[in-house]
């Protein structure tokens, strides 16, 4: 879950090498560190424990010699706590060679022991790749690409490297096995990242590397071949946004931007898909004869993303009459599930590079399944592992907890749903045609709700700035918006949060009630889910009767809510389905309006990353 960036140019690379990492700090940012080749041949290397500012206040009281080859690395730590030696890059061949890594290396420990005697300064894995690739190096007559070659081809797990020597000023060797790396093409000058955002600045140009390729940077190039040496072609793509949508924009966090950008997230994932009163995703074209044959449709997905796919299963079964099943991906593939040629695998990951996602989807390729993938990013390795991809549109996401991307995950969840509908003839054209006039209207609906009520939702938060623990219920699909909410509550606030299904509150979860227990409940609409409405009431009947302190999140005008609970968050009227998409907003922002009152990092919170590439 590292970040890694690495440079070759006319230009000094100090300067690109922290504005990348800055960039890729979401990624992991418990330590930082960068190396650079100078003028006259020499490696420079500089690493601190603690966020990238860390660092960035080290160079300026003790500076460095700068040049124009370099890597950096912003890491999440794995193998080694956060300290100064077990930070990135990782030095070998007399402090000549610097090698930075994403990821973990399985056969680290029988690697280490072959180097017995050998002087480590670090508990890393890294380290250990770092000293192999010195020694063999040292024994190839210093072909770096060659020596490179034989180290990754014995490792095991999952990894990014980036390596250069002070003996090849100009150039930086990558490789990639399980974990991401993209290629930024620029004009006399070249680079590496972790994603995109690690180069955007400087140009939107981008290849994508495949599994266990190995790619060489210079000034003046690009050559990309296989972990055998074979040349390999690798796939061009231009970056659909530019630097300035990483930036806050003078927002107070990136969830704040990212928040305000909701209603944005879900428009331009719509755009371009709907024609004519009809679904019409370009991305799918020709094949129709795959969603005719599927017989059932597993979701795999982690976090907040299994929560879109939980939202996504109501709308599949009844618009495209097909049966869903949401599985955590790190559960699907140790279970022997009974997949086959009729399952359809419908991966959701933000980054495309979750590496328990991953592994799903390649399980299921493997037993024969059709898989298709959601994702946010171009360039990334689900995508390419999948036979279908549907991307959203949310842009770039920098906030480690998600937002923007949840809703967009819906969105492009649910245009898959109206598709298949239409391909299968389970859903009228008039019905497709209702269901999109509802879509058009959600982002101006978001709007209102940001507009009317984040203020106030934000002062509540302030007001519960020492609460100790929330629960959430919902009934349908405000069971998974449930799970949403006090997930953000456990990533942002660091307190007690669950969500349940509201109809399991008498099945055990009402002993947790007790006087003054903030309670958060999604009450359906009494317009279309009459039933539900009325048992939902009665929980909060319920739950006050033991003095429970009820926060509802209720549509514009539920009247029969109003005495019963302390608080009624409005959201405007929806559609049963898409109630989700409005629900879900109050949430965020109080979960961002808590964590901001209790002075904590709403962006970087501790212990997480953004893009998980371990298991």
């Amino acid at each position: 879950m590292c970040g890694i960036v690495g440079y070759v140019g006319p230009r000094q690379s100090q300067a690109i090498l922290l504005a990348g990492l800055s960039r890729l700090e979401y990624r992991g940012y418990d330590s930082a560190g960068i190396a650079v080749i100078d003028g006259d041949g020499s490696l420079d290397m500089r690493k601190r424990a603690g966020k990238l500012q860390v660092l960035r206040d080290d160079l300026v009281g003790h500076p460095m010699t700068d040049g124009t080859t370099g890597i950096g690395h912003t890491r999440w730590a794995t193998h080694g706590g956060p300290t100064d030696a077990n930070a990135h890059p990782h030095l070998a061949d007399d402090d000549k060679l610097a090698v930075i890594h994403n990821g973990i290396i399985e056969n680290f420990g029988e690697l280490r022991a072959e180097l017995d005697g050998h002087p480590f300064t670090s508990e890393t894995d890294t380290e250990v790749a770092a000293v192999l690739l010195g020694r063999e190096y040292a024994g190839n007559g210093g072909d770096l690409v060659a020596a490179f070659r034989a180290v990754v081809a014995r490792l095991e797990g999952a990894f990014t490297l980036l390596a250069m020597h002070q003996d090849h000023p100009g150039l930086v060797v990558g490789a990639r096995r399980n974990s991401p790396l993209v290629i930024g093409l620029g004009e006399g000058e070249n680079f590496l990242g972790s994603d995109v955002a690690a180069f955007v600045e400087h140009t939107r140009n981008a290849l994508a590397i495949g599994q266990d390729q190995i790619v060489a940077i210079t000034p003046a190039g690009v050559e990309v071949t296989d972990f055998f040496g074979a040349p390999v072609e690798v796939e061009p793509f231009e970056v659909t946004w530019d630097a300035d949508a990483a930036d806050k924009g003078g927002w107070s966090s990136f969830m704040a931007k990212e928040v305000s950008e909701e209603p944005e997230a879900v428009a331009n994932t719509l755009r371009g898909r709907i024609r004519d009163g009809a679904v019409a995703i370009p991305e799918l074209e020709g094949l129709d004869d795959l969603f005719r044959d599927i017989s059932r449709v597993i979701v795999v997905a982690c976090g907040t993303a299994a929560y879109a796919g939980m939202v996504a299963k109501y709308a599949v079964e009844q618009w495209a009459r097909v049966p869903v099943d949401v599985e955590l991906a790190h559960e699907f593939r140790y279970r022997d599930p009974v997949i086959g040629p009729d399952t359809l695998v419908v991966s959701i990951s933000q980054s495309g590079e979750t590496m328990d996602t991953l592994m799903a989807v390649k399980y299921a390729r493997e037993r024969g399944a059709k898989t298709l993938s959601i994702c946010n990013t171009q360039g990334a390795t689900i995508p390419r592992e999948s036979d279908a991809i549907v991307y959203t549109h949310a842009g770039p996401e920098v906030a480690v907890a998600s937002t923007k991307a949840f809703v967009a995950q819906i969105t492009a969840l649910y245009l898959l749903a109206l598709h298949i509908g239409q391909v299968r003839g389970a859903i009228a054209p008039d019905e497709v045609a209702a269901q999109i006039e509802e879509f058009e209207a959600v982002p101006g609906k978001i709007r209102r709700i940001l507009e009317t009520e984040q203020e106030r939702i934000e002062q509540f938060a302030y007001w519960m700035a020492d609460t100790r623990s929330v629960l959430f219920l919902g009934r349908h699909v405000g069971y998974p918006i449930a799970l949403e909410g006090a997930l953000k509550l456990k990533e942002l606030a660091y307190i007690h949060a669950e969500g349940f299904a509201a109809g399991e509150l008498k099945h055990g979860p009402i002993a947790l009630i007790e006087p003054g227990q903030p309670v958060f409940v999604l009450v359906p609409s009494p317009r279309h889910s009459a039933l539900l409405h009325a048992k939902v009431v009665s929980n909060i009947e319920e739950i006050r009767a033991r003095g429970a302190r009820v926060i509802a999140v209720a549509e514009e005008g539920d009247a029969a809510v109003l005495p019963k609970a302390d608080e009624v968050l409005r959201i405007p009227l929806a559609g049963p389905l898409f109630e989700p998409l409005l629900s879900v907003v109050p949430l965020h922002i109080f979960a961002m309006g808590l964590s901001t009152a209790k002075g904590l990092d709403v962006d970087q919170p501790r212990n997480l990353a953004k893009s998980v590439t371990v298991e």
